[in-house]
């Protein structure tokens, strides 16, 4: 039964209304691992002793880094522990505040790319959620959505 302070994803997710958002637990301009990684792990671990389940990171936070600690420090995962990750971005070096250094890429050689890393980097059989980072406009979402659809289709994704 949901509460008030739950929601679900997908019909059939249970997820509580406040998750914890990843992204900073990487390096200065969410680029490479943290600087202090077992205080990341610490962030981590309190908040699921607090009750979050779920967390939400990206391929391109390190890249790679984020979904590896999250694996590193919490697998084996705890029951209802969801993690959403997110796609259709690169990233070509560390942020600064004037200049992102990211680019839209929802092709789908690259969204079949960056699937699969983070099946391994987040030691996943299944992305319980997959989210586009940003929608590329110079491919139509018809052909986005399509590409998550077979990949979902292929057990790789539960819910998009």
């Amino acid at each position: 039964m949901m509460t008030i302070d739950e929601f679900h994803i997908g019909g059939d997710l249970s997820v509580r209304r406040l998750g914890f958002g990843a992204m900073r637990l990487t390096g200065k301009g969410v680029w490479g691992p943290p600087e202090d990684a077992p205080a990341a792990q610490a962030v981590l671990r309190r908040a699921i002793d607090l009750g979050i389940n779920f967390i939400d990171t990206a391929d391109v936070y390190g890249p790679g880094d984020n979904e590896r600690l999250i694996r590193d420090t919490l697998q084996p995962y705890p029951a209802g522990l969801v993690i959403g990750t997110k796609g259709g971005m690169t990233r070509s070096g560390p942020a600064t505040p004037d200049n992102h250094r990211s680019a839209i890429d929802n092709s789908e050689a690259h969204l079949r790319h960056t699937v699969e890393g983070s099946l391994r980097n987040l030691g996943v059989e299944h992305i319980d959620l997959y989210q586009l980072h940003r929608v590329d406009p110079k491919i139509p979402i018809e052909d986005t959505t399509g590409v998550l659809g077979r990949l979902q289709a292929e057990g790789k994704i539960r819910h998009i």
